[in-house]
């Protein structure tokens, strides 16, 4: 089938051969846009203007802050204190009014202003928006949605690509709920049962091979098997932990030689 933009990423992660090409993907991203935003970026308006409106989480600060651009970061963080302190003004004078009970005499007279508990728990709904927006996480769940949508074309249209996956590790258990989910709305009515349980098949025997592997990790620990070989056991650990919840720990789920970060 003909190549574009979106399928060799997708192709690119299917030859890893590792436990989910979907984390390798995803992994991509965020190092991608990690990068994007400590270089060239800072200095953007459009950028800028989105990133003093979101902010970063606190698992994309830690990686700009391990980044190799402190005054990059140190950058994006003076504009973004500076909208989020006037953000902070309206927000604390809200919450100091609800809690006071400073509503309107005809608003309490008529039984509909909220109790202060009311009125305050709604008011620290303003200050919590500002702690949960990241210009990464965003850019990630649409980078993702796209690849998406492009593993499906490829499982579809390109023999190749149904047959490397069908023979691959499978995905993680996050990633292959994903995929499920998606399915009904991506493929044919006639294609889903396939699909299922090509899906629930990877899924059982790459669980069967990480819990084997696991089993004889604790064994070598074991002074009864110490003569004995590690196998596939040494990293167990770690593609256990990806494999239920994501890659977050061990090797790089990518082709490329990066530091984890």
């Amino acid at each position: 089938m003909r190549y574009h933009i979106d399928t060799i990423p997708v192709w690119d992660a299917a030859k890893i051969d590792g436990e989910c090409l979907l984390c390798a993907l995803q992994r991509r991203v965020e190092l991608q846009q990690i990068e994007y935003s400590l270089g060239a970026s800072v200095m953007e308006p459009d950028v800028r203007i989105q990133v003093n409106k979101k902010g970063f989480c606190q698992h994309h600060q830690r990686m700009l802050f391990k980044g190799d651009n402190r005054l990059g970061h140190a950058l994006m963080l003076e504009s973004h204190l500076t909208e989020t302190r006037g953000k902070l003004n309206k927000a604390f004078n809200d919450i100091r009014k609800a809690a006071s009970g400073n509503s309107s005499f005809l608003d309490r007279l008529s039984g509909k202003a909220p109790s202060p508990a009311k009125a305050m728990e709604a008011a620290v709904q303003e200050l919590d928006a500002l702690c949960s927006t990241c210009i990464v996480c965003n850019a990630i769940e649409d980078n993702m949605n796209r690849y998406l949508h492009t593993f499906f074309h490829l499982y579809q249209n390109d023999s190749e690509f149904r047959k490397h996956f069908a023979q691959s590790k499978g995905v993680c258990l996050p990633h292959a709920v994903q995929l499920l989910k998606l399915a009904p709305h991506e493929l044919p009515e006639r294609e889903l049962s396939a699909f299922a349980d090509l899906i629930c098949k990877l899924e059982t025997e790459a669980f069967d091979r990480i819990q084997g592997d696991v089993s004889w990790f604790i064994k070598k620990f074991d002074y009864r098997f110490q003569a004995e070989p590690w196998k596939d056991s040494r990293d167990a650990v770690e593609r256990s932990v990806n494999k239920l919840r994501g890659w977050c720990v061990g090797k790089e789920p990518k082709p490329e030689d990066r530091k984890s970060t």
